[in-house]
């Protein structure tokens, strides 16, 4: 018998017996989405400022993707990278002739993404640049976030994420954020890429100056070395642009995408790469039983057909200018920065302000959801589909909220 509880503790209560408590949720329990909005076992609707951390850029259930991938579920699923489907082929095409790159490698999640991503950096530095084996480096940077595996989590910087998960995989150097100096003292010959957030979203909307990455593109050209950009949360129109690199005036040599890929509705994500990265790759060296099923292509072709026809990317600079500029000119006590990029937004309120957390137990009371990053940061990305008149409306409660604490 189905559960139809509408006492969202009795949903709690659940979670917290039988889950793992590797999450710190808001208590709010969400059974059902349209759009920029949801609604929770109560029957009370909330804003969604968050959009599953860039996930849902198209809005929930977008009709049009759940459509696609009704119709795909009621033909052919999976087939396992063993044969061919007829979703796979045109499906890459799209992709590689709307991102602009060669080739396209088809994984589920963000974080199989990058790992896939490490794996062809490394090949390419053994078998193009020369690197000895075993000796290939690649730079990351403080404050990272590329997904949880224990090869990621080897690199992070962040003590929870990775403390007592060791021992760590070689071969990462650390430089500092948004620090050119610091980034060039990094490289040396067997340096084979640089895996790069162009903007830090788990960090908290961390920016940098278009001199840092212009800056690191000639390092890498200098050293013979890959730019990877890693946009699972900053690309797909989050920034304000198809991918958030292009901001600064250049060109990543590889990118990795998820989340908005599918508009939510189904893990999908991607690595892209010129040619010549891509085809250190060869049958048997890497693949993913549903990388690039019939499903994950149906989801992801529909959701970038609505990225592309409601001009999202468009929407999302226009309308977080707009947003960036109103938040500035909110007198708030609490406030010590605010950092943007498209609809994507950090607010770091200083540490007198006791926590971020309780900012956005207050915006989940008025009626909209959020989440604070790193303790003291509020963020903030509505779906790209919203109106200016729900930004309004959403901007008064925010203004309220960081005015009163």
């Amino acid at each position: 018998m189905t559960d139809t509880s509408t006492d969202a503790r009795h949903w709690i209560d659940l979670e917290d017996r039988f889950a793992a408590h590797n999450y710190h949720p808001l208590d709010v329990v969400l059974t059902r989405g349209e759009g920029i909005w949801v609604w929770d076992v109560e029957g009370k609707k909330y804003l969604d400022f968050l959009s599953a951390y860039s996930a849902v850029n198209q809005g929930h259930n977008h009709p049009k993707i759940i459509k696609a991938v009704i119709d795909q579920l009621q033909t052919l699923s999976l087939t396992s990278r063993a044969f061919r489907n007829d979703r796979f082929g045109p499906f890459c095409e799209k992709l590689s002739k709307l991102s602009g790159y060669d080739s396209v490698l088809m994984m589920n999640t963000g974080a199989e993404a990058v790992e896939t991503a490490i794996k062809a950096a490394r090949k390419w530095g053994y078998r193009v640049k020369g690197v000895p084996d075993g000796k290939a480096k690649i730079i990351t940077f403080t404050e990272n976030f590329h997904g949880r595996t224990t090869t990621i989590v080897g690199f992070s910087c962040d003590p929870v994420a990775r403390d007592q998960y060791g021992p760590f995989t070689p071969g990462f150097v650390t430089a500092e954020y948004n620090n050119l100096e610091s980034t060039a003292a990094a490289f040396d010959e067997n340096v084979v890429a640089v895996l790069i957030e162009p903007i830090q979203g788990e960090a908290g909307v961390i920016v940098p100056s278009a001199e840092f990455m212009q800056g690191v593109r000639k390092l890498c050209d200098e050293h013979n070395a890959l730019l990877i950009c890693d946009e699972i949360q900053s690309g797909l129109g989050r920034a304000g642009h198809f991918f958030a690199h292009t901001m600064f005036g250049i060109c990543a040599d590889a990118v990795t995408i998820g989340k908005a890929l599918s508009g939510g509705v189904y893990p999908v994500s991607a690595f892209l790469a010129k040619k010549e990265i891509m085809d250190v790759f060869t049958p048997g060296s890497h693949g993913s039983t549903y990388g690039g099923n019939p499903v994950a292509c149906a989801a992801a072709e529909a959701a970038l057909d609505v990225l592309v026809d409601q001009n999202l990317c468009e929407r999302s600079k226009e309308l977080g200018e707009w947003l960036a500029n109103e938040m500035r000119a909110i007198d708030s006590p609490h406030v010590k920065e605010i950092r943007a990029a498209g609809l994507w937004i950090g607010v770091e309120l200083h540490e007198s302000a006791g926590g971020a957390r309780k900012f956005c137990e207050a915006l989940e009371r008025a009626g909209m959801l959020c989440k604070e990053t790193h303790t003291h940061t509020i963020r903030f990305a509505p779906p790209l589909v919203i109106e200016k008149a729900d930004l309004e409306w959403a901007l008064g409660h925010i203004r309220k909220v960081l005015t009163t604490g």
